[in-house]
């Protein structure tokens, strides 16, 4: 569901939702002229305002740089501190677009989270990494803590949330109970329906063929999550294996180095050979220095492409899921509610209808009251359905401004390979040299082995 089907709306519906739009808030200035980088970082980026959409209100007019642009929040870890009991984990929450550096806890996030699902029901609200459980590693910390990050970056680059109270809240309040501060700022404000001026009159933006579009969207949504998923996947394995590399290059010079350091002395019927076995061990226990250095490149590009490449398939794959998350609430949630509704006033309608009849009297009091608060309800939910569209429609627009953040993840993927190659090909090649002196050929003669290519124009 792209934003060019919304072109043929009419002009009165159009006008009016811009003068609403006018009315609600001014927009900021958009700093303009900022230039494309070939690979996104997360520290890149200057937080600036973003204008709010002019004509229709339905379309997007964000670009993906302009959403990076909005904030960058860092999640670091605190080191733990013991409670009576257990040991809890602190996080760092810096923000750049407010200049703010706050602690927080797992349970603030869980409660800031349930605020958001209250204040914007109809938006895509990502989901939170699991709780902590008994015995939760180092590498479980770790992953909750990159899934926070892009947990609060996504909520904090998203159009509505990022101009809401309880985002600059959570990012600012420094006091000793943010937790509390967060459900006061909550309470008696409402959801986004009651807040916005064009809640009532979302049917009248929306695309005749809405439902077909919105099961075609969520069709697409979901194949791309399968084939993002599968990439993540594979992203994940060839960063590991490098670490794993690393890992073996490190452990194979170690081993090269104890050989060339072994003082076991030779046997007397090998002592002829004890000047080339002391030049084998001199030449061993130097090479682990070029192992070292062949080790830690292979762990700096798994590093990287863990960062640049895993990471940002992680958090599109967020993203995808609050998708898919949010058609379901639109379906068991409001949805389900009007058709509730519907059916239990057809109901009621029909008994009163049958009472009437048998009785030969007029609608009592009571009977026309409960009428008209069956019909405000499912005047309420139709108006809701409409409204949850309007969102969906919004949303699946967002998802499409978040696509060509793929191009980024590749020239990352690919940028990583090449310099990992490159750097470690520089140090396989500085090495061969020094190869030289552990290949004895005839009378002691050192020569080094011949290549594939040089055998076979001997052999012609």
């Amino acid at each position: 569901m792209t934003g060019r089907a919304m072109d043929s709306l009419p002009a009165s519906a159009v006008g009016s939702a811009a003068e609403a739009e006018a009315d609600e808030e001014e927009a900021d200035p958009l700093a303009t002229g900022s230039p494309t980088l070939p690979v996104i970082e997360w520290g890149d980026q200057d937080p600036r305002s973003m204008q709010m959409p002019q004509g229709n209100p339905l379309l997007l007019p964000y670009t993906l740089q302009e959403l990076l642009a909005r904030d960058s929040v860092q999640v670091e870890l605190i080191p733990e501190k013991k409670g009576l009991f257990l040991k809890h984990v602190e996080y760092e929450v810096s923000s750049q677009r407010f200049k703010t550096s706050v602690c927080r806890r797992y349970n603030d996030f869980v409660v800031f989270h349930e605020m958001l699902l209250h204040r914007f029901p109809y938006r895509m609200v990502p989901a939170l990494p699991p709780k902590r459980m008994l015995g939760a590693d180092r590498e479980f910390i770790e992953g909750r803590r990159r899934a926070l990050k892009r947990f609060i970056n996504l909520v904090a680059r998203h159009p509505p949330f990022s101009e809401d109270v309880t985002l600059k809240l959570f990012l600012s309040f420094s006091g000793p109970d943010v937790q509390n501060r967060l459900r006061e700022a909550a309470q008696g404000v409402g959801d986004e329906f009651l807040n916005c001026k064009l809640a009532t009159r979302a049917k009248d933006f929306l695309p005749a063929d809405i439902q077909t579009q919105f099961a075609m969207s969520r069709e697409l949504i979901r194949n791309l999550y399968n084939s993002f998923y599968k990439l993540r996947d594979r992203a994940e394995r060839i960063a590991s294996r490098a670490i794993d590399n690393a890992a073996d290059l490190l452990i194979f010079g170690k081993e090269l180095s104890a050989l060339g350091s072994d003082m076991t002395p030779l046997p007397s019927w090998a002592t002829l050979h004890l000047s080339t076995w002391a030049s084998l061990k001199q030449a061993m226990k130097g090479l682990s220095v070029e192992f070292a250095v062949l080790a830690d490149k292979a762990a700096q590009q798994g590093r990287q492409e863990e960062n640049d490449v895993v990471e940002k398939l992680n958090l599109f794959l967020d993203l995808l899921q609050a998708y898919k998350d949010l058609c379901e609430r639109h379906e068991k949630g409001v949805l389900h509610k009007h058709q509730r509704a519907l059916h239990k006033y057809g109901l009621m309608k029909r008994q009163m209808m049958s009472a009437a009849v048998q009785n030969c009297e007029p609608e009592s009091v009571e009977q026309l009251e409960s009428r008209i608060v069956e019909e405000n309800v499912i005047q309420t939910m139709e108006l809701r359905n409409y409204f949850s569209l309007y969102c969906l429609h919004q949303e699946t627009q967002l998802v499409h401004v978040y696509l060509p953040l793929t191009s980024h993840i590749l020239g990352a993927f690919v940028n990583s390979q090449i310099q990992g190659h490159k750097e470690m090909s520089k140090v396989w090649n500085d090495l061969k040299p020094k190869l030289s002196c552990l290949f004895a050929g005839p009378h002691n003669a050192l020569t080094p082995p011949r290549s594939p290519a040089e055998d076979s124009l001997c052999s012609h």
